[in-house]
């Protein structure tokens, strides 16, 4: 009789198992996983897996011999307790856009898909709607545009993108990720950017909540290779904007202009040619740059790690550059420094 348990991280060969049964299925390990569990037969062999990141669902497969047995209910089921002993009773999951119906039985609800590649979903049937609901609140009248950012941490390049689009706009809705996928915590980014732009009334700040996710922790194991992740979480990031941008009346959508990175510089090309289509024109900013340098929050981390803020000093906003020189960001800052690589993370 099959029965289901925990994976650990240490039982290499089950491990190895788990690795060769996502293969198989088409999937490769996703690099952000904190729990997994496998349905064994009698043999002890693999023959399904599930896993979770924080309160997602990733990497979930059923071997192509067992199909039709109820092993994914099995698995799904599994990791939803886990999840209910974490605490999480909303729970998110990404699927391949052909498998949608298996998770749709299971109790999950589309959120936004990518047609004909992925669809994003959660188990609560108004959670969205619900997210939606409590955007409209804040809309404002007139022309409103929005800005999405890590800001991690926040730094003057931050603060020239927020004025420009703040300056042309009546209203300027700022998402901030809210996920922790990085050194520096999420109250502490938000409290940067809260003073830092303290002094513009028309900027209305928002947690990114659940929906609008970061590249660190978007899941793509599913796909073909890293371009593809990223193009993919693109899109999904837009679908799941255009019913934001419908709820707060958004017309424009800004952001930095990038170079240097490919993942933000193949981001930019996709909402410049998605957005307009949205009825939501793309604006894009050029990288602030001082005493010949570009301003980045890379930069301020580097700095940071190698023990050289004041390097960077100049890229930070009075209240941000307070911050870290406090006894308050010691522990952020070791943090960082702890970090093998700090420019990227």
């Amino acid at each position: 009789m099959a029965s289901i348990g925990e994976i650990s991280p240490r039982d290499k060969r089950t491990q190895a198992q788990m690795d060769e049964l996502l293969r198989a299925e088409g999937i490769r390990r996703d690099k952000n996983l904190d729990y997994s569990c496998g349905v064994f037969d009698e043999d002890g062999a693999l023959i399904a897996a599930g896993s979770s990141f924080k309160n997602t669902l990733r990497c979930l497969a059923v071997s192509s011999a067992h199909r039709g047995e109820g092993l994914m209910n099995q698995v799904v089921s599994h990791l939803l307790e886990k999840q209910t002993e974490r605490g999480n009773s909303h729970v998110f999951l990404y699927t391949k856009a052909k498998n949608d119906r298996i998770f749709r039985d299971l109790g999950f609800y589309e959120i936004a898909r990518v047609e004909g590649e992925l669809v994003f979903m959660e188990n609560r049937r108004d959670g969205f709607a619900r997210y939606l609901k409590g955007l409209e609140k804040t809309r404002r009248e007139g022309k409103s545009a929005a800005v999405v950012m890590n800001a991690n941490p926040f730094t003057l390049g931050h603060r020239r993108l927020i004025e420009r689009a703040a300056a042309e706009n009546d209203a300027l809705h700022l998402f901030l990720l809210s996920e922790e996928a990085g050194p520096i915590p999420f109250a502490v980014r938000k409290r940067l950017v809260r003073e830092g732009i303290a002094d513009l009334s028309n900027v209305i700040l928002h947690d990114s909540g659940p929906y609008i996710i970061s590249s660190a922790t978007f899941p793509s194991y599913f796909l073909r290779d890293e371009d593809a992740a990223i193009l993919a979480h693109a899109k999904l990031d837009l679908a799941v904007f255009e019913k934001i941008a419908a709820a707060l009346g958004v017309t424009e959508r800004w952001a930095g202009e990038e170079k240097s990175s490919h993942v933000t510089a193949l981001y930019n090309e996709t909402m410049a040619a998605e957005l307009p289509g949205m009825g939501v024109a793309f604006r894009t900013v050029p990288r602030l740059e001082l005493r010949g340098e570009i301003v980045s929050a890379s930069s301020v981390r580097q700095a940071i790690h190698d023990g050289e803020l004041e390097k960077a000093a100049f890229m930070l906003p009075e209240s941000s550059l307070r911050y870290f020189e406090s006894a308050e960001a010691e522990p952020v800052v070791k943090a960082i420094r702890a970090m093998d690589e700090a420019r990227h993370y």
